[in-house]
């Protein structure tokens, strides 16, 4: 199989003797001594004698019966696991026989440091831990910043420094907050969500949540910006003085290579820049962490909801009714009744209940307490299901229909003479129409409110297929409309009129209709007339109010 991890040397995957005192048989005691080393390790004593050791396990009491002998060969086991490194010690001898006996001193290894330092911290651990450190965000800002602007003035240790600060606040802030969000998400969290002492931290966590947002609101278009602004070439020049920088260092162990050290930092920075910028169309961390962190504020806004919602709902109050209620009891006299009423209740709110006033005397003084009481039925707010009612019987309105059918079909028969007259006219303007009827007047003025309001055609279509479009909407030549009903000036609009391709057919057969039976339409019509008078002068006023409406706003839109 391919590996996906090019470069990863061999060396790295090897197995490593120096856990194994961490599961042997005798783990107390190797546990003991390790942990007494590393302690002196911190205080600056590195080597040690056995005696030393001996005595500090020994005062520790975790095992029975240990002796020097004991603890010497636990100790060469160590130094066998490459724990421990061991060297003879014969500067105090005073004869030659102590100098020849076998005296040792033992130093511990820098993989032993690293595993003790690993188990000090994991017994520290009591749950994700991790904070929101909004501060880390202008410090890294700060930073890139400073690499953008300082590349080539920056002096190799100065580089470094500034490299260390840039990928220490990085790695804090993404471990941290990956750490906090992290336990939010606990079941112990989830308990405390449901509680109500989590009432009363809701507040400063919501807060602190809401602050740390801001700040990476804040912040996050400069880091952002920084690392757009900073190319590759900005990049390796920096790294290179980063690296320069390491290998000042002096050093008694064997210097780290330069070629692997500058691919080093160049992961690290491409990790700054994944995280923050994002990579490909693949949304960034940063975007993650933002929701996340939003998404944790909602959950703690719905559970402290859920919770007041649960104490509202299981808040009884039947003891004080009651009591309130022996109390009435208990009072003899109305007077007493109100003012106790006024101050368990206050004012009731206002109930308006329409009913026949039947008073039986005209005095004014009389208080409505002394009048007879007006019966109303009140509904029933139960959910149960109340008597049935009688259903109401369905009304015939198909004398109506017929009525309006037979008004719209003369409306439409009258906007299609109109339509004709001026299909043969093929254009017109406004100032060559004569005088016009009011029905006329509001059908012109209502194609031409819907000129104005298509866009850049300026026309549409009627119901009867005929086109109509304006050809000059931004005229300013001005006319007076003669109508029946009075007057108007307005712009000289000119209309074009002609029939689309599918309503020819229609308008041919419509036309020798029209022809042949002109005299039974006209009857037909008529009647109509006289039979919907009423209606239609009521369906003509609706009509002539929305085309009067609409023009109004086509004028103020002008």
């Amino acid at each position: 199989m391919e590996s996906h991890l090019p470069g990863l040397p061999v060396q790295s995957l090897r197995g490593i003797p120096e856990l194994k005192y961490v599961n042997a048989d005798n783990v107390v005691r190797y546990r003991a001594i390790m942990r007494f080393f590393y302690q002196e390790y911190k205080r600056l004593r590195y080597w040690l004698k056995p005696e030393d050791v001996f005595e500090a396990v020994k005062a520790w009491n975790v095992w029975p019966d240990y002796t020097l002998e004991l603890c010497q060969g636990d100790l060469d086991q160590l130094v066998e696991w490459q724990n421990l490194t061991a060297r003879h010690d014969g500067g105090r001898s005073s004869t030659l026989e102590e100098y020849l006996k076998k005296k040792m001193q033992y130093l511990l290894r820098p993989y032993s440091i690293e595993i003790e330092r690993l188990l000090e911290t994991l017994e520290k651990v009591t749950g994700y831990g991790g904070s929101l450190e909004a501060s880390l965000f202008d410090t890294i800002a700060d930073k890139l910043f400073d690499i953008r602007s300082q590349v080539g003035e920056l002096e190799p240790d100065a580089a470094l420094e500034l490299w260390n600060v840039l990928y220490r606040s990085f790695v804090n802030l993404h471990e941290n907050a990956a750490d906090y969000i992290a336990s939010l998400h606990t079941a112990r969290a989830e308990e405390m969500m449901v509680t109500e002492a989590f009432l009363i931290f809701k507040e400063k966590l919501t807060d602190y949540l809401q602050n740390f947002v801001q700040a990476l609101q804040r912040s996050a278009y400069k880091i952002e910006g920084n690392l757009q602004r900073i190319n590759d070439s900005v990049r390796d020049l920096f790294l290179e003085q980063v690296v320069e920088g390491e290998l000042r260092k002096p050093r008694l162990e064997d210097e780290p290579d330069r070629e692997e050290l500058l691919e080093e930092l160049r992961q690290g920075w491409t990790n700054i820049r994944r995280w923050f910028v994002g990579e490909g169309a693949a949304p960034s961390e940063l975007t993650l962490l933002e929701r996340a962190t939003k998404d944790a504020i909602a959950r703690i806004v719905r559970s402290a909801i859920r919770i007041q919602e649960r104490k509202r709902s299981g808040l009884s109050r039947k003891k004080e009714l009651e009591h309130l209620a022996r109390w009435f009891a208990s009072i003899e006299t109305v007077e007493e009744a109100h003012r106790l009423s006024a101050y368990a209740f206050g004012l009731f709110p206002t109930r308006h209940l329409q009913g026949e006033d039947l008073r039986d005397s005209d005095r004014a003084d009389m208080s409505s307490w002394e009048e007879r009481p007006m019966v109303r039925m009140l509904r029933s707010r139960s959910r149960k299901r109340g008597e049935r009612q009688p259903a109401d019987a369905v009304r015939d309105n198909e004398r109506r229909k017929q009525r309006e059918r037979e008004a719209f079909k003369l409306r439409q028969a009258e906007e299609w003479r109109m339509i004709a007259a001026l299909l043969d006219r093929s254009s017109v303007k406004v100032s060559e129409l004569g005088p016009v009827t009011a029905k006329e007047r509001l059908r012109l003025l209502q194609w031409i409110g819907r000129c104005m309001t298509t866009g850049n055609g300026h026309s549409f279509v009627t119901p009867e297929g005929v086109l109509i479009r304006m050809s000059n909407p931004r005229t300013a030549e001005r006319t007076i409309l003669h109508a029946e009903d009075g007057e108007l000036e307005m712009a000289n609009y000119e209309l074009h009129f002609r029939l689309t391709e599918a309503a020819n057919g229609l308008a041919v057969g419509t036309a020798a209709k029209q022809g042949a039976n002109g005299a039974d339409i006209a009857a037909a019509e008529a009647a109509a007339a006289a039979d919907t008078a009423e209606v239609e002068g009521e369906a003509g006023s609706r009509f002539e109010s929305e085309v009067r409406s609409e023009n109004e706003a086509e004028r103020q839109g002008r």
